[in-house]
């Protein structure tokens, strides 16, 4: 890839011969990073770990005994918990880089081991009866604790979604859980509040110098929470007014994110989000017109034409504060 540039450079005289050699030589012979390619083995080690804990108790739970498996998994976790506590580094309000290269992998397998021994509890025992928060409720509370005493994005991402399991469960009638009934009013407004609350945090975590580097997972669980409650009030709902509005707000507080810290994946988030929640508005507001499906066919052509262009220029629209 390099040789044309050297052969151009060559042509042009700014550089000798040897000069080029020994560029060459470089290029040939510097190490190639394995980085991105080893972190996610790593994660696919975790993952498929799990996955085999889980068929181990599927294909042995007549052999080996339920005592036996929940002490199997209770001792992954501890020895996970322990091997992350052992080797922290001191706490920071900042960022703490991992004491070891395979620190933050280990302390995500103890956690996801310690959800499949509290689930395997909870089916077997029914340890928390029909208290289903109080199950969601623990291990949030683990998760954001380690996140922050430990500084681990993951289980940041953990305890994220512990919460908003916990919230749905808490907001949402029993009578709802057992029906399998999830057009709930309460599960919609709840998912917009909690959107809200996680898009705001970042902002505080700035302003008082708490864990900054955790603005971007904040952020991320937020607008999707946020956009996608809103998409379901309108359609689950058919509140299709208020929550276009809410929609609106929250496209147009992404846009302006996404242009104040030059942020492409907030920006393209908030084209889509505000792309179907506008698609959905004229179709409901238009099928009675009977417009036919030349009309629509237009629409779709050269609206997905506009997006691709707007995204594909998407440089003209983000501040950019270099000179």
């Amino acid at each position: 890839m390099h040789e044309p540039i050297l052969r151009n450079l060559l042509q042009q005289e700014l550089i000798t011969p040897e000069d080029a050699e020994k560029i060459a030589l470089f290029e040939s012979e510097k190490p190639f990073s394995l980085h991105w390619e080893l972190k996610t083995l790593l994660y696919l080690g975790v993952i498929l770990l799990n996955l085999g804990l889980g068929f181990l108790i599927y294909e042995n739970i007549d052999t080996i005994g339920h005592a036996v498996i929940i002490v199997l998994i209770g001792a992954v976790s501890v020895a996970c918990f322990w091997y992350a506590v052992r080797h922290r580094k001191p706490f920071s309000l900042g960022e703490i880089k991992s004491p070891t290269p395979y620190y933050d992998y280990i302390l995500l397998l103890g956690c996801l081991t310690f959800l499949i021994m509290e689930g395997y509890w909870q089916f077997q025992y029914e340890i928390f009866g029909t208290r289903y928060g109080l199950a969601t409720f623990i291990p949030m509370v683990l998760f954001f604790a380690l996140a922050y005493w430990l500084d681990n994005r993951g289980v940041l991402s953990l305890g994220i979604t512990a919460m908003a399991t916990w919230l749905g469960i808490t907001v949402t009638p029993q009578d709802l859980l057992s029906q399998n009934d999830f057009n709930s009013a309460a599960i919609v407004h709840a998912g917009v509040f909690l959107g809200v609350f996680l898009t705001v945090i970042p902002f505080l975590s700035e302003h008082w110098g708490v864990k900054k580097h955790f603005s971007l997972t904040y952020l991320n669980f937020g607008v999707n929470i946020l956009m996608i409650s809103t998409l379901a009030g309108m359609m689950a709902l058919r509140q299709t007014v208020l929550y276009f509005l809410l929609l609106c707000l929250g496209v147009g507080f992404f846009l302006w994110y996404a242009r104040t810290r030059n942020s492409l994946y907030f920006l393209t988030m908030a084209v889509l989000y505000g792309y179907i929640g506008l698609t959905y508005m004229l179709i409901v507001h238009t099928e009675s017109l009977n417009f036919g499906f030349k009309f629509y066919l237009f629409y779709f052509v050269l609206s997905c034409a506009g997006v691709i262009l707007f995204l594909t220029n998407y440089k003209r629209f983000i501040k950019n504060d270099q000179p």
